[in-house]
């Protein structure tokens, strides 16, 4: 265990001087703080405490930049190592290859979650003062929102792994990790889509999507952070109506992310164990 924690802190040392890492994490502050100013506007007869509406905008947000800064953190992990010749000496250390990649995970995840904690708190806390404090109760959609994008995140780190053992090139790592982000997060969605205009009414759309809506770990989470936030907040939204559809939807949401990022650990790890550096 002494080993795994070294390469984490390892992990989490390199992350924090990383300057993509750096830029994506201003980046989603900065978004973070126009959406609380944006969010801040009376919305009508519609009476929802700021605090909420600024979460239901940021579920939006995580949905696009967390996966993004969750692949550029892994997506050299493996083939980095390859490229800068590091990665025989790694694995030259008394620590199993498994143990290799879940020292790189921890820690990737525990930069991911300084990026969000930091980026959403900061948010978060804006928007709970600017309007005299309103209700505390509100401060815990945000601590849900930090908690599930992080997991989202991690989800994403796992499956970074699988892009970088394997190729043994940064550059096509790199390309595709924006791949994976392109099919996940867009891609995806304009197929389901797709397939809801075709279907209408048909066994597509009342059967087939809400789970395949929950299949995406980007869409469990926007279908988890949205049920849990009142409707009139939330407006029209790909997930809007599935949750209904889906038995224990909560748990759902909450477990299609975490099956992929175990999934993703366990077939990362047999791919690198394959690796002869």
């Amino acid at each position: 265990m002494g080993g795994v924690l070294t390469i984490a802190a390892t992990e989490i040392r390199i992350g924090l001087r990383n300057r993509w890492i750096i830029l994506s994490s201003l980046i989603l502050l900065a978004f973070a703080l126009i959406l609380v100013l944006l969010g801040s506007a009376p919305g009508g007869e519609v009476k929802t405490d700021a605090v909420t509406v600024v979460v239901a905008s940021l579920a939006t947000l995580s949905v696009y930049l967390v996966p993004l800064i969750a692949l550029l953190l892994s997506f050299d992990a493996i083939a980095g190592e390859i490229d800068r010749g590091t990665l025989q000496l790694v694995l030259a250390s008394p620590v199993s290859r498994g143990a290799v990649l879940l020292g790189k995970f921890l820690g990737h995840v525990a930069v991911l979650a300084i990026a969000v904690s930091s980026g959403y708190g900061i948010a978060g806390l804006v928007a709970f003062f600017a309007h005299g404090g309103g209700d505390a109760g509100a401060l815990v959609g945000v601590g849900r929102l930090i908690a599930t994008s992080v997991m989202l995140g991690a989800t994403f780190i796992a499956i970074g792994y699988i892009a970088s053992a394997s190729v043994r090139q940064t550059g096509t790592a790199a390309a595709l990790a924006i791949a994976i982000w392109l099919f996940s997060v867009v891609l995806y969605d304009l197929a389901l889509l797709g397939g809801l205009l075709a279907s209408q009414d048909g066994v597509f759309a009342r059967d087939i999507f809400p789970w395949l809506l929950v299949l995406n770990p980007a869409d469990a989470f926007r279908l988890y952070n949205m049920s849990a936030i009142d409707a009139a907040a939330v407006g029209s939204n790909l997930g809007g109506g599935a949750g209904s559809a889906l038995p224990l939807a909560g748990l759902a949401t909450l477990l299609s992310p975490l099956a992929w990022a175990v999934i993703a650990l366990g077939l990362s790890t047999f791919i690198l164990k394959r690796i002869r550096p």
